[in-house]
């Protein structure tokens, strides 16, 4: 994976509602990720044991807005040499050509990275769906006719991993949860300027929702067993079992 720092809002402008996934977040999306999702790192390191809790061969894999490929990649790691299909989705013509050059080392044969917005993508059976703060991107309105589709795709049994930034509907809560997270991405040398101006840029660009509006939505898809499985602060990881 490309490893470059993210300086980018020490010299670009925060418009509201600026941010869009272009070359210039691509060459430093590993590290700002990093750096601004907690717990985002550990989700990784646990998707080859969740890949192996769940694995079924013969059968396909999805990372819905893959960015670089590290979903892709610890999936394969899961697989554990067996026979089994990734599929990786993003819109971002720059993200794609990262992803393709991290995981040129796998077996193209079983590989496939498609340039699609999720909204008119044709999903084939699959086992695993990957969602990493991605649906958080995708307009209110066709939220839950794409987690139906993802539904309707997946092997019975087969499970979404969706990770979201959670809206909390308690003030303090909300107040509390903003205040430690500003801090951490201090802790993680951004400066107070960066910070302002990431928070303007993806203002209205990234719209998230609370835990209790996720489950309602995963439950009217058809999702049986919902729970999360990680969370730091208001970064949070569910499995959705079909």
């Amino acid at each position: 994976m490309t490893n470059q720092k993210d300086t980018l809002y020490q010299t670009v402008d925060g418009l509201p509602g600026s941010f869009r996934f272009d070359a210039r977040v691509a060459a430093v999306f590993e590290d700002m990720i990093s750096r601004s999702v907690p717990g985002y790192q550990q989700i990784l390191q646990l998707l080859p044991t969740l890949t192996r809790a769940f694995f079924r061969p013969d059968t396909n894999y999805y990372d819905l807005g893959c960015s670089l490929g590290a979903g892709l990649l610890a999936m394969h790691t899961g697989f554990d040499q067996r026979n089994a299909r990734l599929i990786g989705i993003d819109n971002s013509t720059a993200m794609l050509a990262e992803a393709e050059q991290n995981l040129s080392h796998l077996n193209q044969d079983t590989l496939k990275l498609v340039l699609q917005d999720l909204q008119d993508t044709d999903f084939e059976p699959a086992q695993m769906v990957l969602m990493n703060f991605t649906l958080q991107f995708i307009p209110l309105a066709d939220r839950q006719a794409l987690l139906e589709r993802i539904f309707a795709s997946l092997h019975p049994g087969g499970v979404l991993v969706l990770s979201e930034k959670l809206k909390f509907s308690d003030a303090d809560t909300a107040d509390l949860m903003a205040s430690i997270h500003y801090q951490y991405k201090k802790d993680q040398d951004y400066s107070e300027l960066e910070i302002s101006k990431k928070r303007d840029a993806i203002d209205n660009v990234l719209i998230p929702e609370t835990l209790e509006e996720h489950t309602s939505r995963l439950r009217s898809a058809g999702f049986k067993t919902i729970t999360p499985w990680i969370q730091n602060l208001q970064f949070i990881s569910l499995l959705a079992v079909k």
